[in-house]
C-alpha cells in the first residue's frame, strides 16, 4: 500500500511560499533588535520610553487621544466591551455571528465578564445598516470587524459605515472596531486609518498579523477610555514585567510593511484571478478587499490534498499547508498575501 503523503510536511519542502511573510522564528525578534537603536531602558509594568513612545506613535497614526499596548487582541477587546457596557450599566454587545469573541475565546466575554452578546447578521455576509435599526434589544456596544475575515476577509460599503457610526451616536450605542488587520483594508477604502478610526468610539489592531511582529495589539480612544483599560489591563494580568521584545518588533515592522498594504492588495487580486481561471476553483470575495481571501476547491478534501502535493513536487511552489473540509465535495483555505508573494518567480 502506497503511504499518502503529507500536504503539510511537502508544502515545507517547497522553493517559493506564495503567502505570508515567511517563517515565524526567533529571526523576527533577530531583525528588529539588530535595526533598533532607541532607548536601551526596558519598560516596566506599562511605563517607560519604549512602550509609551510606541503608545503615542499608534494614537497619532489611528487618529486617536490614546492608546495602549496589550500582550494580546483577545484581552484588549474583552476590556474595551467590558468599559462600555460598564459605562452605560447594561450588559450586552451586538456583533456578527463568525466574531472572534464569538468563536475562538472560549465564551470569555460572557464567563469574564458576564456581557450577554446579540448577534447580528446572517453569518455569510457583512452586517448592514438594516441589520443595525432592526435590533429589537437594547445594546451598550456595536463591534464591527473589518475585514470580516471568517467569510473571506468581506467589507461593507464605505458609506454603510458611515451611516452605521451616525445612527449608533445619534442612539448613544459605542462602536468599537475590531481592526486586527485594518491595515490591510485602507488601500480598498482609499482612506488613512484615521479617518476609518473617526467613526469608532474605540479600536483595536493587531501588530502580528499583516505586519508581522511578534505578538500583541494596541487599543486606542480617548484619554478616559484608555486610562480605565490600563485598570483592566492589570486586573487580565496584562501588565507584564516587561513586554519591550513585542512592541520592538511591532514597531520595526510596522515601519517595514505598513507602506506596502497597497502592493499586498493588488498581488491578492491577482492571485484570485489566477485561482478563479481555473477548473473546480473559486475565491470568496470572488474580488478581494484586502490581501487576504479564501480559495474553495470544488473537490473532496483528501482528493485536493493528493493534487495538491503533486503540484508542490512538480513547481516547486507552495499554495497552504492546510485544507478545511466544508463538505463531502468541498474544501477551502486562508490566503493572506505578505512579502514572499513577490519572491516567486513571475514565469511560475
Amino acid at each position: 500500500m502506497v503511504e499518502k503523503k503529507n500536504l503539510e510536511i511537502a508544502y515545507k519542502h517547497t522553493d517559493f511560499q506564495v503567502a505570508g511573510h515567511g517563517k515565524r522564528d526567533v529571526q523576527i525578534l533577530k531583525d528588529a533588535l539588530l535595526a533598533y537603536d532607541g532607548d536601551q531602558n526596558s519598560d516596566m509594568y506599562g511605563k517607560g520610553k519604549i512602550i509609551e513612545d510606541f503608545q503615542d506613535k499608534m494614537a497619532e497614526y489611528l487618529g486617536k487621544e490614546s492608546a495602549v499596548f496589550f500582550p494580546s487582541g483577545t484581552m484588549a477587546q474583552q476590556i474595551a466591551l467590558r468599559i462600555w457596557c460598564d459605562q452605560k450599566d447594561l450588559r450586552k454587545v451586538a456583533y456578527h455571528p463568525l466574531s472572534h469573541l464569538e468563536i475562538h475565546e472560549e465564551d470569555g466575554l460572557k464567563q469574564l465578564h458576564q456581557i450577554e452578546t446579540i448577534l447580528l447578521a446572517d453569518k455569510n455576509r457583512v452586517i448592514e445598516l438594516e441589520d443595525v435599526l432592526s435590533m429589537e434589544e437594547e445594546v451598550a456596544c456595536l463591534l464591527l470587524e473589518l475585514p470580516q475575515r471568517e467569510i473571506g476577509g468581506q467589507l461593507p460599503d464605505y458609506e454603510t459605515l458611515e451611516e452605521i457610526s451616525s445612527y449608533c451616536r445619534n442612539k448613544g450605542i459605542k462602536l468599537h472596531l475590531d481592526g486586527a488587520r485594518l491595515l490591510e483594508i485602507l488601500p480598498y477604502y482609499q482612506k488613512s486609518a484615521s479617518q476609518i478610526c473617526s467613526l469608532f468610539d474605540s479600536v483595536y489592531i493587531s501588530v502580528y498579523k499583516g505586519i508581522g511582529g511578534i505578538a500583541g495589539a494596541i487599543l486606542a480612544g480617548d484619554e478616559a477610555f484608555t486610562k480605565e483599560s490600563k485598570v483592566w489591563k492589570r486586573r487580565h494580568g496584562g501588565d507584564l514585567i516587561s513586554l519591550y521584545p513585542y512592541i520592538i518588533s511591532a514597531d520595526y515592522y510596522f515601519d517595514l510593511r505598513s507602506e506596502k498594504m497597497g502592493q499586498y492588495y493588488k498581488e491578492a487580486k491577482e492571485l484570485a484571478e489566477l485561482f478563479n481561471s481555473c477548473h473546480g476553483v473559486s475565491t470568496m470575495p470572488l474580488m478581494p478587499v484586502s490581501n487576504m481571501f479564501h480559495v474553495h476547491f470544488h473537490a473532496p478534501k483528501e482528493e485536493m490534498e493528493s493534487l495538491l502535493v503533486e503540484i508542490y513536487e512538480e513547481t516547486g511552489i507552495g499554495l497552504t499547508s492546510y485544507l478545511r473540509e466544508t463538505s463531502n465535495l468541498a474544501c477551502n483555505y486562508e490566503v493572506s498575501i505578505g512579502d514572499q508573494y513577490a519572491m516567486v518567480p513571475k514565469e511560475k
